[in-house]
């Protein structure tokens, strides 16, 4: 981007925050005859749009991973081999090594708490079972329901000779571990070769979604909403949108410590922790990356919008487009609103100008 432009993105949107144009730089237009184009520069045209424009307040936020999940034991024995720290474990995968046997990972809310076999009790945990069977292509046959019958002893047997296990028809306790879905090992909490019991946290994960957490000051909360959309701008410059996916509790600012520009001090606000969703994949980005979150703080819907260089400054802190239809050309003052910096357009309205005209925009220049 050039000097120019740049000037122009800079000034517009200083002028679009304070609801007036005054100060701004632009593309300077002729101001003589308003029926003559200027000169100044080789120009393109565009089109005037009807577009939603949106003006966001720019928040720091720290790149990671959504959800938080510990991997506990259900049996023991010794610990023969943990996943690497990064890696992902999927349903049906080895979640860790006791005694030198998988335990594989299945999904489910419900920690397993009995042996799962022929003879045993209806309960939520055989559905639990099933659920995971079928997932992984063993429901032929196989009703999921509360009740273990003789369909779920099979697609266990055949669930056991593909995975490597002991073929019983039977999940002992110990052999499968739970969790509400596929997970990336974020720390080992036990090592290779330690004694494990019930209730040991094995290791903890979170997901594989990438996620900004984030704090928002009440003054910027009022405008954030679950599943609301914003922007995310990554160390590269390079832009995502994401979702925002959680909002904690408010908390009192602490004015106990803290210099200016901290968080104590008599001036900190109360804040609440946010969590952000992104879309779509993210590569080349390190772990607990800053990034900067835009939440939208104002909305104008169907309304008028060109390009930020399609204005033309004129004196006295005023605008103009300079529309052109074939061989002819207008100037037309505008009366300029919010910045959009995603997108680059600007808020314009004036009389005898309409969406689909085409306006001339200055060609970029190095």
């Amino acid at each position: 981007m050039n000097r120019k432009r740049s000037a122009v993105l800079a000034g517009v949107a200083l002028a679009g925050l304070a609801g007036a144009g005054a100060g701004a730089v632009v593309y300077q237009g002729r101001t003589g005859n308003p029926q003559q184009a200027s000169t100044d520069a080789p120009t393109s045209t565009t089109a005037v749009v009807t577009s939603d424009v949106l003006r966001r307040q720019n928040v720091s936020g720290t790149l990671g991973r959504s959800g938080s999940f510990t991997v506990i034991a259900p049996g023991q024995g010794t610990l023969t081999w943990l996943p690497a720290v990064g890696a992902v474990v999927g349903r049906g995968k080895p979640a860790y090594e006791v005694d030198g046997k998988p335990v594989i990972l299945l999904f489910g809310d419900r920690p397993p708490w009995r042996a799962l076999q022929s003879g045993m009790t209806d309960g939520a945990d055989v559905r639990q079972l099933e659920d995971n069977l079928r997932a992984l292509g063993y429901g032929a046959g196989l009703t999921v329901d509360q009740h273990f019958s003789s369909a779920t002893y099979w697609a266990i047997r055949r669930w056991q000779k593909d995975s490597g296990l002991a073929v019983t028809g039977t999940v002992p306790l110990g052999q499968v571990v739970f969790v509400a879905g596929a997970v990336r090992v974020s720390s080992a909490e036990m090592r290779a070769g330690s004694a494990v019991g019930p209730g040991q946290v094995v290791e903890r994960a979170t997901s594989e979604q990438r996620a900004i957490t984030t704090n928002l000051t009440t003054g910027v909360l009022q405008w954030a909403h679950v599943g609301d959309p914003v922007v995310v701008t990554l160390p590269d410059d390079s832009k995502k949108t994401g979702t925002i996916t959680s909002i904690g509790a408010v908390a009192q600012a602490s004015t106990s410590s803290g210099g200016p520009g901290q968080n104590g001090g008599s001036n900190a606000q109360p804040t609440a922790p946010v969590v952000i969703t992104l879309t779509g994949e993210v590569s080349g980005v390190l772990e607990d990356a800053q990034v900067q979150v835009g939440v939208t703080v104002t909305a104008h819907r169907g309304v008028l919008a060109v390009p930020v260089p399609a204005l033309r400054a004129l004196p006295h802190a005023a605008y103009e487009v300079l529309v052109v239809d074939g061989a002819q050309t207008r100037h037309v003052p505008v009366q300029v609103g919010i910045f959009d910096q995603v997108t680059g357009l600007v808020e314009v309205s004036g009389d005898g100008l309409a969406a689909g005209q085409r306006v001339a925009v200055p060609n970029e220049q190095s």
